[in-house]
């Protein structure tokens, strides 16, 4: 009985010893990767570890092993020491004669017997918990908590410690704090900087790091932070954050240089174009769409003259300017009430239709012979409009054409008729003189007249009204033999022309191949066409550059004169008509196609391989 319940006991013994070593070994992996991982040293990890656990293990096992020895102890020799007094005292009250005895062979038995049991059990007890508690210890170590630690260390630390453990201490400590900034970048940067850097001062550094290390830290531990965290991200997130700031910032600085040279360069542009004799003095244009104009007015703006623009869905406004009157200062007064993107201002600019170089004989290369269109054009019911000057309908090969004229210049103005005439002829002819497609419906705008100073001219006024109406009369395409300067109102009116799916075609010039670009030729929104002879040949006069689109028969034409009579012309004026009746018919057959691109595709290349200055696409080839 006594000796199942020493076995009881010291199985309980056995089990409280090997909970608490599996207790100290689960606890040693997070002593260990709190005091060893955040700076990584150059110790190797499993003898750290095996010294550790050895020492805890030993401390705590003692302890606890010596207390719980030695209650098992004491119980075990009591009960050991009563069952043999009791044994040994019926022995003796046997043999013995009187009471005397029997209490001296008592007490002579029981210290005989507490002394034997003391050294037997003792030694017993003490080579059984020792053994016992060596091979628990080693085998849980080897297997539990050994693995354990092995394992938590190896995926802890693999990434870091080893990497770091080959870097110089400086490498190692920067790294640390790299990978702890990036780790908790979303918690508090500095704090956790601050406390790595701390930590890992605290424990790995050698003496002489150590001091600086902490130097820095405590006299400049916010900029420490800085650079660390700047660097964190950089390397950790390569560069994207800065790179992405880098490029948002160049994306700004750029639209607004852009902007702003852009502005400039209007301005010079505009003071470059004040020529006396380009514009009309004293008067400045705005157009805008009419809620602008509310604006405006409601800023004190007062406007002399103001036109609606219907097909344009825009208002256009003449104002009286004093001498002294700067268009810089007028554009930016305005822009700053309603913003530059929603007015166009600009002085009101004169257009010529250029000198035509004519030999004034009967001779001249007919419309139909410069060129092969395809038979069914003559048949085909166009419908073309044209900014010229007037038309003399009653021309003997005009009289019978379909043409509807009205006429933009100011009232009481005379109106020059040879150059529209001539135009006209080219495209509708309906008499001795075939045009190229007689069945067109042709709408005439006369925008030219007379100025005893300049000659024959066209202001922007005259040029932007005459487009309106050519819009709402639903013409698919425009003839524009006439040049001149840049202007910003007349630039809106064909982006807003080009919007109605209405195609644009303009003469480029006849200032020679030096001359700057003329317009409206030059802008993008409108197919610039050059002149050359039969032969393919360019016109000596014609205006060279990239802005160029096609070229089309333009010299020694047969046309109508005004008044009566044919005459024969050159000019890039007269190569238009051809190109705008390609077009007008391409249209016509196929309405949903790209008509341009096909006019541009098709076209015959002339001079240099591809687009050149000269004859840009090539030799218009009629489809």
């Amino acid at each position: 009985m006594h000796s199942q319940r020493r076995i009881t006991a010291g199985t309980a013994l056995w089990a409280r010893s090997l909970a608490l070593v599996l207790a100290i070994g689960g606890a040693v992996p997070t002593a260990l990767a709190q005091d060893e991982l955040t700076v990584g040293g150059r110790v190797e990890v499993e003898e750290v570890v095996e010294e550790a656990v050895e020492e805890q293990v030993a401390e705590v096992v003692e302890e606890n092993v010596e207390d719980d020895t030695q209650e098992q102890v004491e119980e075990s020799i009591a009960d050991a020491v009563t069952e043999q007094v009791e044994d040994r005292i019926a022995d003796a009250q046997e043999l013995s004669v009187g009471g005397r005895t029997e209490i001296t062979v008592e007490e002579s038995v029981e210290e005989q017997v507490e002394d034997a049991l003391e050294d037997d059990i003792s030694a017993g007890v003490e080579d059984a918990i020792e053994d016992a508690v060596q091979a628990t210890v080693a085998e849980n170590l080897e297997n539990e908590v050994g693995q354990d630690i092995e394992d938590s260390i190896e995926e802890t630390i693999a990434d870091n410690v080893e990497v770091s453990v080959q870097d110089t201490v400086e490498e190692a400590v920067e790294s640390e704090i790299e990978n702890t900034v990036v780790e908790n970048i979303e918690e508090s940067v500095e704090t956790e900087v601050e406390e790595s850097v701390a930590e890992a001062v605290e424990q790995d550094l050698e003496e002489n790091v150590e001091e600086s290390v902490a130097e820095i830290v405590e006299d400049n531990a916010e900029q420490a932070v800085e650079v660390a965290l700047e660097d964190s991200v950089s390397t950790k997130l390569e560069g994207s954050v800065e790179e992405n700031l880098e490029v948002a910032a160049v994306t700004a600085v750029e639209g607004r240089i852009e902007n702003e040279i852009d502005s400039v360069i209007e301005d010079i542009e505009s003071a470059l174009d004040v020529d006396e004799r380009r514009i009309r003095r004293g008067q400045w244009l705005v157009m805008a769409e009419p809620d602008v104009f509310e604006e405006l007015a409601d800023e004190g703006y007062i406007f002399d003259a103001i036109t609606d623009l219907p097909g344009m869905g825009m208002r256009l406004a003449e104002v009286a300017a004093p001498a002294s009157f700067d268009i810089s200062t007028a554009r930016q007064g305005v822009f700053d009430v309603v913003g530059s993107d929603r007015a166009q201002v600009d002085l009101n600019h004169f257009y010529t239709a250029g000198t035509p170089d004519s030999t004034h004989s009967e001779g001249g290369v007919a419309p139909r012979d410069a060129i092969a269109f395809p038979a069914d054009t003559a048949d085909l019911d166009l419908k073309i409009g044209m900014l010229d000057s007037r038309v003399d309908t009653a021309h003997p090969s005009l009289a019978a054409a379909n043409i509807e004229a009205r006429s933009f210049v100011a009232q009481g103005a005379d109106e020059p008729a040879f150059h529209g005439t001539a135009v006209a002829s080219i495209i509708a002819a309906d008499g001795e003189l075939q045009g190229l497609a007689p069945q067109t419906q042709l709408y005439a705008a006369s925008v030219f007249e007379d100025d005893t100073e300049r000659g024959e001219i066209a202001s922007t006024v005259s040029l932007v009204r005459a487009l309106d109406w050519l819009i709402s009369s639903g013409v698919d395409a425009v003839n524009i033999s006439l040049a001149g300067p840049p202007n910003r109102l007349l630039e809106a009116a064909l982006s807003r022309v080009s919007e109605r799916d209405v195609m644009v075609l303009a003469a480029a010039g006849n200032g020679g191949p030096m001359a700057e670009p003329m317009y409206p030729a030059a802008y993008e929104s409108v197919v610039a066409v050059t002149a050359v002879d039969t032969g393919g040949r360019v016109f000596r006069l014609a205006n060279r550059g990239d802005y160029l689109d096609l070229a089309a028969p333009g010299v020694d034409l047969r046309h109508a004169q005004a008044g009566g009579g044919y005459v024969a012309s050159s000019g890039t004026s007269f190569a238009v008509p051809f190109a705008v009746t390609a077009a007008a018919r391409l249209k016509h057959v196929a309405p949903n196609e790209d008509v341009i691109a096909q006019l541009f595709d098709g076209a015959q290349d002339l001079g240099p391989p591809g687009r050149d200055e000269i004859y840009g696409y090539g030799l218009l080839n009629p489809q």
